[in-house]
């Protein structure tokens, strides 16, 4: 379904109203700061497609695919609809194999522009067909082009376009061909098989290139000869809804189909930046788990192990707070690790007793019990890192926020969904290289 009508100023007028405030949202996504530049250099493309999409939208433009089976005649109903031969036509299935656009001549006052697309069915076409796709996906408006009942293939890709929310004509050529009561049955036909995909009123029949009409000529001396009298194109109903359209709500459905794309794109880049940051999370956690086993494990001092290791936690935090872009100081991350931890000792009570018995050992053996539990209080003390580490970001995630269910369910959920027998059995082989490797 279109969306609701809405006044198109003149071409080259600002933007007003909801136009507006899309084009500022276009250009916030553009100017984005918070985007790494490395994301912004792989995304290029649709980046570059968000600017045009601006342009166009500033302009006043509204972009029409042309889109359909091979050979059902969509070069030839852009020419017509053109009044020119803008797009190449042939008898081969292929002739279309990347996209082209030229300006709706006719309608140059009111930025209608006409784009060519590949046919969905050409042979070796597994490529044309996905940039068919893409074309219609960032155009406005998709005029599916038919040349009789539509096959699985062709309804299946109706539908597909239907999915992308831009309204949809559905163009039956070579109308010229039946009879009127068999074209009139037709359309009928189609507008059943495309209900809810379609609107009836939106299922036009056309004539990109009707077959000429045979003339009998009369000749001296009875010599008659017949000659080829060529028809003009029938799009004129065509073309009358498509200016319609364009004057009645031609910039809200640029507005809106700008806004989806835009809307995909952050939503893509928001994943890959979440993603990108969780994999530094992960590096900063990793190596403070290595930095506090091995501290833990080779402290013999007792107590002093584990004020250690939650000055370790603390850093920890920090640094994970500056990965999410919310920095904390050092104070607050005191307090986060405080809130986890006293979390974590209600859920987990014995795993901080035998923290505090390996810690206790060493004092009483002055140390030489060291190597005997080292590998094990390094080995809890890496995991506790790593549910602290998770925590923080969960709680940095949610932007400085437990979310509704609170710190209690939060941490509960972090000791829930690790794996605690792999992560200490990883711990104590990295803490037996190291205390091997020491002096």
């Amino acid at each position: 379904m279109a969306p609701p009508a809405a006044p198109a100023p003149a071409r080259g007028e600002p933007a007003a109203g909801a136009d507006a405030r899309m084009a500022d949202s276009l250009r916030g996504l553009l100017d984005d700061p918070a985007i790494p530049p490395a994301l912004r250099h792989e995304l290029a493309a649709d980046f570059a497609r968000i600017e045009s999409m601006l342009a166009r939208l500033e302009r006043g433009e509204l972009h029409v695919a042309v889109f359909g089976r091979v050979s059902a005649g969509k070069s030839a109903l852009g020419n017509a609809l053109l009044g020119r031969e803008a797009f190449a036509v042939g008898v081969l299935h292929g002739t279309t194999t990347e996209a082209a656009q030229a300006p709706l001549d006719e309608a140059a006052h009111d930025g209608l522009v006409l784009i060519d697309t590949p046919g969905i069915n050409e042979l070796d076409g597994e490529a044309r067909e996905k940039l068919a796709f893409e074309v219609a996906e960032v155009c406005d408006l998709v005029v599916f082009v038919c040349d009789g009942d539509l096959t699985r293939e062709e309804l299946d890709a109706l539908k597909t376009l239907a999915a992308t929310q831009r309204p949809l004509l559905l163009a039956l050529n070579k109308a010229d061909r039946y009879g009127a009561d068999e074209l009139a049955s037709l359309l009928d036909h189609l507008r059943q098989r495309t209900q809810g995909l379609v609107r009836g009123q939106d299922v036009l029949a056309v004539a990109a290139r009707p077959a000429p009409l045979h003339v009998l000529d009369e000749g001296a001396h009875g010599r008659d000869a017949t000659r080829a009298q060529p028809v003009p194109p029938d799009v004129a109903a065509l073309r009358e809804r498509l200016l319609a359209i364009a004057a009645r709500e031609g910039r809200t459905l640029s507005a809106l189909n700008a806004g989806l794309y835009a809307g995909r794109l952050t939503d893509q880049v928001s994943a890959r930046i979440a993603a990108t940051r969780r994999a530094m999370a992960s590096r900063v956690i990793r190596n403070y788990c290595l930095a506090k086993g091995v501290a833990v494990a080779l402290n013999p001092v007792p107590v002093a192990d584990l004020l250690a290791a939650a000055g370790l936690d603390a850093a920890m935090v920090v640094q994970l707070s500056r990965v999410y872009g919310l920095p904390l100081t050092r104070a607050e991350s005191g307090r986060l690790v405080a809130v986890i931890s006293a979390q974590l000792a209600a859920l987990m009570g014995a795993i901080w007793g035998v923290q505090l018995v390996a810690s206790a050992l060493k004092g009483v053996s002055a140390g030489l019990s060291t190597v005997l539990t080292a590998a094990a209080q390094g080995a809890l003390g890496w995991y506790a890192t790593v549910l602290i580490g998770r925590a923080a970001e969960r709680y940095l995630i949610a932007g400085k926020s437990w979310g509704e269910q609170g710190a209690k369910r939060a941490v509960a959920e972090i000791v829930a969904g690790l794996d605690r027998d792999s992560i200490l059995r990883e711990a104590r082989e990295e803490i037996l290289k190291r205390l091997k490797r020491s002096p």
